[in-house]
């Protein structure tokens, strides 16, 4: 309680609420909720319970999530409020040197946070072992299914005890994930909160028309007229480079993430996006899974995802714990049938806005003119 004081959680959010009581009684929770609602302290603190009342080294605790950057989250997270030094704790995760990752588990690290390729790596090398482990945490199940690591993860839980707690989160609860439930939970406690399809109340929805190749002059326009950072999504890595690249030539200071960035390049871009060095953070949906960075004030659609969950998963990097946040999407010619697409499947609508020049008219405006 201290250690959360210190921290400033002082009340729980729902998912916390629902999730924590059954957990700490040694239930199995199966959790649908959108990312920003505090789904990693609803883990974490059942994992320090836990660990408190466990003795001995080695894993206790083992926690999957779909990417880097999500699981040096939690495990800062885990340092933050572990309720003393002897919980000790191993990142494992690819793309960074092993070195460090083995010397954590040989000195007996109680809980692991890793994502599921470099761990399966350590266990076919026997240099981890897994049978100690009281409680397991599948976080982002929905991810790490589109990413391929369904084999993974059954390998992984293969060898894990089988008498043990599991909890596991998705933002949805469909096809490959309800396998999982299926497979991994014994007669689990089901939560949900708010619809895990539809963007949170607390952003406000815009969409503008806008011609292709004024894409770039709109956001750098609505970077001169609105306050507060802007994460911005494109749909590929070039494209990523060459929006970041154009901002920084007209003097806003932007920096870039996706998948041909090392791993020290992102947690640089990330770092530095987070602590406001950079203004602006232009992402690719793979690189952006897992970022965690508080107080964006306006997330950026500059190309149109591929599917609607993706959109949610955008617009949920703003408004989140409850602030209030702005998400613009930009549609060209060719993708207005893919907006009206992504406002049937939500049960949105998004408030409409028709861009000449660099002017932005209210579309019913422009429509009466």
């Amino acid at each position: 309680m201290a250690r959360l004081d210190a921290n400033k959680f002082e009340t729980p959010t729902p998912v916390q609420a629902q999730a924590i009581p059954p957990a700490l009684e040694g239930k199995d929770v199966l959790a649908t909720a959108q990312t920003g609602t505090g789904k990693t302290l609803s883990f974490l603190i059942p994992i320090i319970e836990t660990l408190q009342k466990t003795e001995g080294r080695g894993a206790h605790a083992l926690i999957l999530l779909p990417t880097r950057e999500l699981a040096m989250q939690v495990e800062k997270a885990f340092r933050l409020i572990r309720s003393a030094n002897s919980q000790t704790v191993a990142l494992v995760v690819g793309g960074m040197s092993e070195g460090a990752q083995l010397e954590q588990i040989r000195r007996g690290a109680r809980l692991i946070v890793a994502t599921p390729g470099r761990l399966e790596d350590f266990i076919k090398r026997r240099l981890v072992k897994l049978d100690g482990v009281k409680i397991l945490v599948l976080d982002e199940v929905d991810r790490m299914l589109d990413m391929g690591f369904q084999p993974a993860i059954q390998r992984i839980a293969g060898i894990l005890p089988e008498v043990r707690q599991t909890l596991c989160y998705s933002a949805t609860l469909e096809g490959a994930v309800k396998d999982v439930a299926r497979k991994y939970l014994k007669d689990p406690v089901r939560i949900e909160c708010g619809s895990v399809m539809k963007p949170a109340e607390n952003v406000e929805l815009r969409a503008f028309d806008v011609e292709t190749d004024k894409k770039q002059e709109l956001l750098e326009h609505l970077l001169g007229v609105e306050e507060g950072s802007f994460l911005v999504f494109v749909r590929t890595k070039h494209g990523a480079d060459r929006v970041a690249r154009r901002l920084a030539r007209a003097g806003h200071s932007a920096t870039q993430i996706h998948g041909d960035r090392t791993q020290a390049q992102r947690n640089s871009a990330l770092r530095s996006f987070s602590e406001g060095h950079h203004r602006v953070l232009v992402a690719t949906d793979v690189a952006a899974r897992g970022i965690d960075v508080p107080h964006v004030a306006h997330v950026i659609n500059f190309d149109l995802p591929k599917v609607p969950e993706d959109f949610v998963h955008r617009v949920g990097r703003t408004g989140r714990a409850g602030a209030m946040g702005m998400a613009s999407t930009f549609t060209g010619p060719s993708e207005r049938g893919d907006l009206k697409r992504i406002e049937r499947t939500l049960k949105i609508t998004m408030k409409r806005y028709k861009v000449r020049a660099v002017d932005i008219v209210d579309a019913a405006e422009a429509n009466a003119a």
